[in-house]
């Protein structure tokens, strides 16, 4: 998938005109915060967080930062990361990818929790010599604070640094980044903590990343949260233990105050320089459905171009994101599928699936007992945390669909098959197919808003004699419906409810208990096949197809 087009002349990001190749933002739509971009020669990647989906620290790769392709994830296996039990927006948050001496270093945070002021963080640190693996067993690091990332000095050390967690009450909760010396032959952490950084008064500070040029160390770091008021941060010093200085222009990258923007929620940025020495910013970012609106499809990355002389500071033109950002070069972009089929013909998964609280492996999700079809072992309900069945992909647009045509034989009400458009534990919408009392198979569609329950007696439909059937789950804006084919029919059948699409969304998710953040949401709308065996009873649904296109 390619998120840009090629004009002869078309506005840039403040209005002038911009010949050539266009980055587009995001670059990465749907689900893909928190990014950490690397060059490495002249390929590009960006990693970004996972939370509680699988595979963990999702990557994209790009020789020109115009086309960007999905390479899958890095933590494919519980080896690599447990999220049994993970809480919905706990896991993976935050990776950093770095390279230095021919090897490949992620770091990351498996966050536990985030109610009553604590997080419970605890960091890793995995290597290869190619991003495709085999990854090392993971070295298991601090658990003072998450948003870790390496800092490979000049003079051959490396550093680690995070944001500083401080749990007591009535301290600053997001207390300072800290900085201490990793040994890379030793595969540990050696010396001193030390807090280089206190923030700036506007708070939360926190995503730092480190980079050394003209003989300043800059310091760059998210601040104001991850909503509206986020920010990109830049200090310097000449040392690399501080003092750090703040820009004085003010922040690097902000949307806060601009509600007109279509980029939202700017900030928690990292930054690569180009073969012939350019700079870009590839940082988060949203687009609310209304203005200061909840946002459908999550937080997203998206990347800006940095003007930074010799010995000045870091600085993105106005300070604030921009949808179309020129690129150097006449590269043609690749024209953008209509359509994402898949055939279930190969070995795995493809690399735009993912799966929650658990890897796809073989036992629950099969690709070989029955040839071009992919079976899903019936998992637990849609609040279980250890065995859940729902392999689903990110909704990257505001008009989209998911289509798929499923064989299912359901034994009894206790087995469930079909399409889901999904949020988190609390939050969903689902038409599945299932038994009735008497055994014989019936559409219905259920969803839950913020935990409560909701039948939707009008989508109820009988199919006696049938095991095999055509569903499709579409998001028009604000709005989610879904539709059924039956067998051997061409037309396809509304079934009658227009549901909110809203409340899949972070900040319908966040909900606030005296004044502490119980809830939180940081992941975003997925439509998915999504399958229950609630007795345990050995329930499975066959998927011969599958298909995700823009509308």
């Amino acid at each position: 998938m390619t998120t840009a087009t090629k004009s002869p002349a078309t506005l840039g990001p403040h209005g002038g005109e911009a010949p050539g190749r266009l980055i587009r933002n995001p670059v990465l739509p749907g689900f893909n915060p928190d990014p950490s971009i690397l060059r490495v020669g002249t390929d590009y990647y960006i990693a970004t967080s996972t939370f509680e989906w699988y595979p963990g620290v999702r990557l994209h790769h790009s020789t020109d930062l115009v086309n960007w392709r999905p390479l899958g994830g890095v933590l494919t296996e519980r080896r690599l990361l447990d999220l049994t039990g993970a809480g919905d927006s706990c896991g993976v948050w935050a990776p950093d990818l770095s390279y230095v001496d021919g090897e490949f270093h992620l770091l990351y945070a498996d966050v536990a929790s985030f109610a009553s002021g604590y997080w419970d963080p605890q960091n890793y640190l995995v290597t290869a010599r190619d991003l495709a693996g085999p990854w090392s067993d993971p070295v298991v690091l601090h658990g003072r604070g998450f948003d870790a990332a390496l800092f490979h000095d000049e003079d051959g050390t490396t550093w680690m640094l995070s944001m500083t967690a401080d749990w007591r009450p009535g301290r600053d909760r997001f207390a300072g980044i800290q900085i201490q010396q990793y040994d890379r032959a030793a595969r540990r952490l050696v010396g001193t903590e030390r807090i280089i950084f206190h923030g700036t008064s506007v708070g939360v500070t926190e995503g730092p990343h480190l980079y050394q040029k003209d003989g300043w160390y800059y310091l760059v770091t998210a601040e104001g949260g991850t909503s509206w008021t986020h920010q990109v941060t830049v200090a310097r010093s000449r040392s690399l233990f501080g003092p750090y200085e703040v820009d004085p222009a003010g922040p690097m990258l902000t949307s806060n105050g601009r509600p007109e923007l279509e980029l939202q929620k700017a900030g928690h940025g990292s930054l690569v320089s180009t073969p012939d020495g350019r700079w870009y910013l590839a940082h988060l970012t949203a687009r609310p459905y209304t203005p200061l609106g909840r946002c459908v499809l999550g937080r997203e990355t998206a990347i800006q171009a940095v003007q930074w002389p010799p010995g000045e500071w870091p600085r993105v033109e106005g300070g604030v994101p921009a949808v179309v950002v020129p690129v150097p070069g006449d590269a043609e972009p690749a024209a953008e599928p209509a359509a994402e089929h898949d055939d279930f013909t190969e070995p795995t998964l493809g690399p735009e699936w993912s799966t929650l609280r658990r890897p796809a492996t073989a036992d629950w999700v099969d690709l070989t007992s029955r040839p071009s079809f992919l079976r899903i072992q019936g998992g637990q309900s849609p609040v279980g945390r250890q065995r859940p069945s729902l392999v689903a992909r990110r909704v990257t647009s505001k008009q989209c669909e998911l289509t798929a045509h499923l064989h299912f034989s359901p034994a009894n009400y206790r087995q469930l098959a079909g399409v889901t458009a999904y949020y988190n534990t609390r939050n969903w919408h689902y038409a599945y197919l299932t038994a009735d009392d008497d055994g014989r198979p019936v559409l219905e569609v259920l969803s839950a808003d913020n935990g409560r329950r909701t039948m939707h007696d009008a989508c109820r439909v009988e199919l006696p004699g049938t095991d095999e059937i055509t569903l499709r789950v579409t998001f028009d804006g604000p709005h989610v419906t879904f539709a059924y084919r039956p067998a051997g029919a061409t037309r396809w059948v509304d079934l009658p409810a227009e549901l909110d699409a809203t409340i899949l969304s972070d900040e319908y998710a966040a909900t606030l208990v005296d004044g502490e953040p119980d809830g939180w949401g940081f992941t975003g709308a997925f439509v998915g096949l999504w399958v229950q065996d609630l007795g345990a009873e050995g329930g499975y649904a066959d998927f011969d197809w599958a298909s995700y296109r823009h509308c």
